[in-house]
């Protein structure tokens, strides 16, 4: 009998629905004081979840301000002609903004040589961009790009690798796994060199950099959720994409979730460990003891082992595809989605306060 996928996933209306912390408001409000001095506002969004990971708040909060959407982890979302035309479409919704797309490199031996060249070659793009934005504004102190996102989209890694392409400088910013890495609004970090420094290089770099000014400085922020994210499967997606902490929601369900989307793709990308299934215990089961992640009396470790499957989805070791559905009006059909059920701070505030006294229970009961 040939496998039959799930055609949708149950309904978890248990499920946590929000991840807005402290440092993300605050970390809002200290981007809006300071755009009157910004030059550039470059919006990251995880290509794997173009409409899930777009942030509405940025939409009021930097209103009126030229922007740049980056889509990160573009690598990670599959390639081919399919992922031509969802390049194409995506270009689309943003029309007249300007829409770039960045790999984060990966893979194995050649594919890691690949993967790694094809990084260089999209953060070169951003480079040509932001230097060819900068000329055209001339500005003796500099030019100012602040860099915003939903959390653990990749915006410091971004940082990181502007800044050695432009300048050739190491790592300025802490990067990490979980989300939550950068806390504060950064001060500024130079990505391109300015007018001053270009005098003491080669001819060839002076020609590259002529006119830029005071050089260009990217500001990064801490990653911004959404105060209430009123879909349950939206909610999956940003924690399987890891922007919010692998703690909040279990790891078995998270596993789950993406078994089901596997098996939508392509349930031959698990044929090491099982045949098609859509029975996630059966699948870690499998997966557990072929890789040693087993406890007492060789008993499955099934938490160990389902966070072990989601970290090998997210570094493309379980399929490389999207979560959302992309289609031309697919974009304007989110919008009116959430103009219907706005993101709350209320909602926000009572989830965080249910959130504190669980903590204070748990530890009562410690």
């Amino acid at each position: 009998m040939s496998f039959v996928p799930r055609a949708s996933f149950p309904t978890l209306s248990h499920l946590p629905r929000s991840y807005f912390l402290g440092h993300h408001k605050s970390g809002l409000q200290k981007m809006k004081s300071l755009l009157s001095t910004i030059d550039l506002v470059i919006e990251c969004r995880d290509y794997r979840v173009p409409l899930t990971s777009r942030n509405p708040l940025f939409e009021k909060s930097l209103e009126g301000k030229e922007r740049l959407i980056v889509y990160t982890k573009r690598d990670l979302g599959g390639d081919g002609r399919a992922g031509v035309e969802v390049e194409e479409v995506i270009r689309t919704w943003h029309k007249p903004t300007p829409t770039m797309f960045v790999r984060n490199g990966g893979g194995n031996g050649e594919g890691r040589r690949e993967g790694e060249a094809d990084r260089r070659k999209s953060v070169k793009m951003l480079v040509e961009f932001l230097r060819e934005h900068a000329q055209k504004r001339w500005k003796l102190v500099g030019h100012r790009l602040l860099v915003v996102g939903m959390p653990n989209v990749g915006k410091s890694t971004l940082l990181n690798a502007l800044r050695a392409h432009g300048i050739g400088k190491g790592k300025v910013a802490r990067t990490g796994a979980q989300p939550g890495v950068t806390r504060k609004v950064g001060s500024g970090v130079k990505i391109i060199p300015s007018e001053d420094d270009v005098d003491a290089m080669d001819e060839a770099s002076k020609k590259r950099w002529k006119g830029i000014g005071g050089g260009v400085y990217l500001v990064d922020t801490p990653g911004v959720f959404i105060p209430y994210v009123p879909d349950a499967e939206a909610m999956m997606k940003l924690a399987l994409c890891g922007s919010v902490k692998d703690s909040i929601i279990p790891p078995v369900m998270l596993a789950d979730y993406l078994l089901y989307h596997i098996n939508l793709h392509d349930p031959s990308i698990y044929r090491e460990y099982s045949l098609p299934t859509n029975d996630i215990v059966q699948l870690l089961d499998n997966m557990a003891r072929k890789t040693g992640r087993l406890g007492k009396g060789g008993k499955a470790d099934m938490e160990a082992t389902a966070l072990w499957m989601i970290q090998r989805w997210r570094g493309g070791g379980l399929g490389r595809f999207l979560f959302d559905r992309v289609a031309e009006g697919a974009l304007g059909e989110k919008v009116v989605e959430e103009e219907g059920v706005a993101p709350s701070m209320n909602q926000a505030r009572r989830v965080e306060r249910e959130r504190r006294r669980e903590r204070g229970r748990a530890r009562g009961q410690g």
